[in-house]
């Protein structure tokens, strides 16, 4: 039988701040490289969104001049309104996702911080983002040293909203579109196009925030401001 004993814990073998150090580092970067890949995912995908957008009034432009707005153009719009509609939904939820993503990767960040202050605690003097993997510490992060705007500004400020606003928009001119088909009133499915076109506005404002809550109601922070 060797010396060493089979236990671990029998004989711990510390490990040195320089080696916890580079492996903070390394998660730290890995973090840093899954954040930048998010954010440029989603923004292409926000482009793809917009110039769909861009087509599909181009086409029903086209298609009502060619047709001379005859009742297959009915058709035909209802048709490419409603695929970027259902487009437009795969783009917010996406949108969504990745804010819920970079969030996550704040407050991972946050935590690495707290773990080299824990090494150094000196070093905690030159963090302009926050050490504290909390909800505090992520505003922190988001603002440093700028003064905060306010929670209203910064949810209408977001590409959530700014998607759900052009999504909310698609929505109640293809809820009209279908109440024209039907045979109603002009007024009528204008009235219908705002109110549907709204409540989706609303929908998504309400769920967002919800869900945000929610998780950090499930949160449980290592270092707590």
């Amino acid at each position: 039988m060797g010396s060493h004993s089979s236990d671990p814990a029998a004989d711990p073998d510390p490990v040195p701040p320089s080696v916890r150090a580079q492996l903070l580092a390394t998660e730290h970067w890995g973090l840093l490289a899954a954040r930048g890949t998010a954010q440029n995912e989603v923004l292409t995908r926000i482009a793809i969104f917009f110039t769909l957008v861009s087509a599909g009034l181009v086409s029903l432009a086209l298609i009502g001049q060619a047709t001379g707005f005859a009742e297959s153009f009915s058709g035909f719009s209802l048709g490419i309104i409603g695929f970027v509609c259902f487009v437009g939904l795969l783009t917010q939820l996406r949108v969504f996702a990745v804010g819920m993503e970079d969030l996550m990767y704040v407050v991972a960040m946050n935590r690495l911080r707290g773990a080299y202050d824990e090494l150094d605690p000196g070093i905690a003097q030159y963090f302009m983002a926050s050490r504290h993997d909390d909800l505090a510490g992520s505003l922190q992060t988001y603002y440093f040293f700028l003064p905060r705007r306010s929670d209203i500004a910064q949810v209408l400020a977001s590409s959530m909203i700014f998607v759900a606003v052009v999504n909310a928009a698609l929505v109640g001119l293809f809820a009209g579109a279908v109440t024209m088909s039907l045979g109603a009133h002009p007024v009528a499915a204008i009235a219908v196009g705002v109110i549907v076109g709204f409540v989706w506005l609303a929908t998504s404002a309400v769920l967002g925030e919800r869900h945000y809550r929610a998780v950090w109601k499930g949160h449980v922070p290592l270092f707590p401001s």
